[in-house]
């Protein structure tokens, strides 16, 4: 299991952080955060629930963190483990997920697959994000996968969309002449773009549509393709 110390910085203002598995008496907390993080017109439904997060801890504790900082839960980050035809273009979250209860998780997967990460608003500006991406790609290397994958959201593309295509809208995003508030920190956390994937989330801000984003284990030499 994962359970990692290390001091965190808001302004001139420095914290205890803690990342670590969470745990059932975690549950409450992990669904306000969930409530914070994606407010309405992002889907209820989607949100978690107490049998979603028991389903997570049953099938892969090891892909279930969170981010404390001085006692208080402030971020989580759930994870599961797929095969190959994780970065298929035609794929879409729920049926990755199974609608985020994760009984689809495939125990010799080699793939790191996001089901999910959120940060409370309160929390952001402290890099927690990053911190929580970083346990994920330490328990690839650590367990020799091949990589972290998984959808990123576009919620900037709500702006621009009756001028733009998806398509052109991640392409300028990747060139630097947009930033997305998920995909550009998907980039500055180390991620890389796969492909754009169509109606991978039922997801208004994002016009349905996700840039699935990867993060190679650089010491399996098979991951480098």
């Amino acid at each position: 299991m994962y359970y990692k110390e290390q001091y965190v910085f808001k302004g001139e203002q420095i914290s205890k952080a803690v990342i670590r598995n969470y745990r059932e008496e975690d549950f409450e907390a992990l669904i306000n955060i969930q409530r914070e993080c994606f407010p309405p017109p992002f889907p209820d439904d989607l949100l978690w629930n107490r049998e979603q997060l028991s389903s997570h801890l049953a099938h892969y504790p090891e892909g279930a963190l969170c981010i404390e900082i001085e006692g208080e839960l402030a971020g989580s980050l759930t994870g599961m483990l797929v095969g190959d035809d994780g970065d298929s273009s035609s794929h879409n979250w729920e049926e990755v997920t199974d609608s985020g209860y994760i009984r689809t998780h495939e125990a010799e997967g080699k793939n790191f697959y996001i089901v999910d990460i959120g940060i409370r608003p309160s929390y952001r500006k402290m890099d927690l994000g990053k911190l929580l991406l970083q346990a994920a790609y330490e328990r690839v290397i650590e367990d020799r996968l091949e990589r972290v994958i998984g959808g990123g959201r576009m919620p900037g593309y709500k702006h621009v969309s009756n001028n733009m295509t998806a398509e052109q809208y991640a392409e300028k995003v990747l060139a630097g002449e947009l930033k997305d508030p998920v995909i550009t920190f998907l980039m500055r956390s180390g991620r890389t773009p796969v492909g754009l994937v169509k109606d991978y989330l039922d997801d208004e801000d994002s016009g349905n549509y996700a840039l699935l984003m990867e993060w190679k284990n650089p010491f399996v030499p098979h991951a480098r393709k």
